[in-house]
Parts: structure tokens; sequence; C-alpha cells
């Protein structure tokens, strides 16, 4: 599967972050989406079937916990990368056992964000 067929969605409230992410991403020739909460991620999730999702915790309404919480309920299968803020470490846990795959702690490095989602992205489910 090219670059161009992989397909990756941003869930952050914070505008900085998701414009950041569009960038980096889109760079690297990937369809990207961006949502700002748990319910137009969950939306776009549905429709478009992103390979991966880059998810923040903390967000107002449906925050990451819940979003992976129904995504486990629809048996939708992508990869996710949790983004938390320092402290919230009994989410990271909880996100790990609904499938997160890893975490990064903001502010990120994003070189090393970038790489991870490329190994994610390149390695066989």
């Amino acid at each position: 599967m090219s670059r161009s067929d992989q397909k990756v969605l941003v869930v952050d409230d914070q505008y900085g972050i998701r414009v950041l992410l569009k960038e980096v991403f889109s760079r690297e020739g990937f369809q990207l989406y961006q949502a700002a909460n748990g319910k137009t991620a969950l939306d776009i999730i549905r429709a478009e079937k992103p390979n991966l999702i880059l998810l923040d915790m903390k967000m107002p309404g449906m925050d990451g916990l819940e979003l992976l919480r129904n995504l486990k309920k629809e048996e939708i299968d992508a990869k996710v990368i949790m983004m938390t803020a320092y402290g919230e470490l009994d989410m990271v846990e909880e996100a790990s056992k609904l499938g997160a795959l890893s975490h990064f702690t903001k502010p990120f490095d994003i070189v090393e964000l970038k790489e991870e989602v490329l190994r994610q992205l390149t390695s066989s489910s």
C-alpha cells in the first residue's frame, strides 16, 4: 500500500497541533483528516476508515478513552497512537488496554512521533 493510500486522522481540540501534524504528514504523502472532538472523529472514522489515528486524550465532550471504547464496540480496526498531557498516566494505561499502540506526552518530539507513525503504517497488522 503506497503512502497516498494511507489515511491518517488527527484528533485534537488544539488547532495548532492539528495544523502542525497536518503539515508534517501531508508532506509525507498521506491522506490527512482532522477532527477537533471525539464526535466529529467518529463520523470521519466511519466514513473514511483511517489506517492510523493520532488521538488526544483530553478533549471536551467525548474524550480519547470514550472514542477508543466506541471503536472497540463497533469493531473498527485502526491503529491508534495516543497524545497526552503530562500526568495522565492512568488514562494511558486504560488506553493501552483499549488497544492504543503507544503514546506521546505533550509537548512531543515531532520527529519521534513521525517515525512512530511511519513504523506503524509500514508494519502489517
